[in-house]
């Protein structure tokens, strides 16, 4: 195996190459195309620089970037700034993992097979559920997959979805609803958590599914415990959309009923990396087992009984019968749950529960000193690690005014809803420490109404 990062071309081995195939040149292997479609002109690239040139222009144009080692960030929305331990990058990083594809052949993917499972594990304990599958591509691709599952089983069309839920993830439900015929009602917020009046008026027999977040887009705890009742009265599926790492401290959805429990496992062990790739996840009670889409990883033994472990219920309508497929996900995220795997496993239990906490008590340290400070908290209730703030400003121009200052600010919600104009989505993890907390709000000025 070479050990080159790259394989030059000289002109020697283009000669070669031609030569061995039987052509005199390049131009050569395109002559069944026509003279008149081909492309005569020159490309409008750059000429071509030495390495050394080129890997200082690639340098300069890599330091114009706004990352998170020389910038505090309070932006969240779905992709959160947290602690990596460093063994993470060590063990994804091992060859016999960072190269690894599917893991078919169980007798030489042992390795691969049992991180997988401890991942599913992790996420079924986290979640409260009683099966969770290998991985899904991201927190977005999940939730579609879920709406999808429930259409399937309850043999309707029609999906409720709380618009506290992420703005992409809805949007990615759309996109896979238009495809199916799908209905897709979207119910309104109240005070930034679902409005259970508005759902109940829309709940009947013809709904597969009710979707919720928690916590939900604003940050805000969902009461799961009102809703699922309400979600359960027609016999449709109660979908809860969850970031594992809040589950570290709040009570699992699946102790409130949830059909099936999705997400994003970004915040274990994933970095920001402009928005992807994550790591979806996705769990369910028994009874759904074996309708997951994408692949599971079962415990078993060998013929001389030995522990082992096997990808499982494979023989599935992705595969063979194609007309009956509720999903077309065959593959998994193996790497980035591997990550999630190593992150989860290096905090404990102990730590899972200590950095959520730490999440809420600094998020309440920095609502305090917001509204010491003359600002309006939009929302009441109880929250994670985000909370939304309104300006009296567009929050694109005091984002960019921020950015000069070394500060990545939060989201603006005026991108995504109407009538909040002006309010910023605001995240505060474990690390951010008092003092970024208190120059974010002293740099933010006089930006309160």
């Amino acid at each position: 195996m070479t050990t080159h990062r790259y394989l030059p071309m000289t002109e020697q081995d283009q000669k070669e190459m031609l030569a061995a195939i039987g052509v005199d040149s390049v131009d050569e292997l395109f002559q069944d195309i026509p003279e008149k479609v081909r492309f005569k002109g020159q490309y409008n690239i750059k000429k071509a620089k030495s390495e050394t040139a080129l890997l200082k222009e690639l340098s300069r144009l890599a330091s114009k970037n706004a990352d998170l080692k020389q910038y505090v960030s309070f932006l969240g929305a779905g992709v959160y700034d947290h602690y990596i331990p460093t063994i993470v990058d060590h063990v994804i990083s091992r060859s016999e993992f960072y190269t690894a594809y599917t893991p078919y052949q169980p007798e030489i993917s042992q390795g691969e097979l049992q991180a997988i499972f401890e991942f599913q594990t992790m996420i079924c304990e986290l979640t409260g559920m009683d099966v969770a599958n290998s991985s899904m591509y991201d927190g977005g691709t999940a939730l579609a997959e879920a709406a999808m599952l429930s259409c399937g089983q309850t043999k309707r069309k029609k999906v409720l979805i709380s618009e506290a839920v992420h703005p992409e993830s809805r949007e990615v439900l759309k996109t896979y609803a238009k495809g199916q015929y799908i209905e897709v009602v979207e119910i309104p917020h109240e005070n930034g958590v679902t409005n259970l009046d508005a759902l109940k008026a829309e709940i009947d027999d013809q709904v597969a599914a009710v979707i919720v977040q928690y916590p939900n887009f604003f940050g805000q705890i969902e009461p799961l415990k009102e809703i699922e009742p309400i979600a359960h009265q027609f016999k449709g599926l109660f979908v809860v959309s969850s970031n594992p790492l809040a589950l570290g401290v709040l009570t699992p959805p699946g102790s409130f009923g949830a059909d099936i429990v999705v997400g994003d496992a970004q915040t274990f062990g994933i970095p920001s990396a402009f928005g992807g790739p994550h790591c979806g996840y996705f769990a369910v009670t028994n009874k759904l087992m074996r309708k997951v889409p994408g692949r599971l990883v079962g415990q078993t033994t060998d013929e001389n009984g030995l522990r082992g472990f096997v990808l499982t219920l494979q023989a599935r309508e992705q595969h063979i019968r194609r007309d009956k497929a509720t999903s077309n996900i065959c593959s998994n995220q193996a790497l980035n749950a591997l990550a999630a795997s190593v992150a989860m496993t290096a905090l404990g239990k102990k730590g899972v529960k200590e950095m959520a906490s730490q999440n809420i008590h600094k998020t309440q340290y920095a609502q305090r000193v917001f509204k010491d400070n003359g600002f309006d908290i939009a929302f009441t209730g109880p929250s994670f690690n985000e909370f939304v703030v309104k300006l009296a400003k567009p929050v694109k121009e005091v984002n960019q005014k921020l950015l000069e200052s070394g500060i990545i600010g939060g989201y603006d919600l005026g991108r995504d809803y109407p009538g909040l104009e002006n309010h910023m989505l605001i995240a505060v993890t474990e690390l951010r420490t008092k003092e970024e907390i208190d120059n974010f709000v002293e740099e933010l000025g006089d930006s309160h109404e």
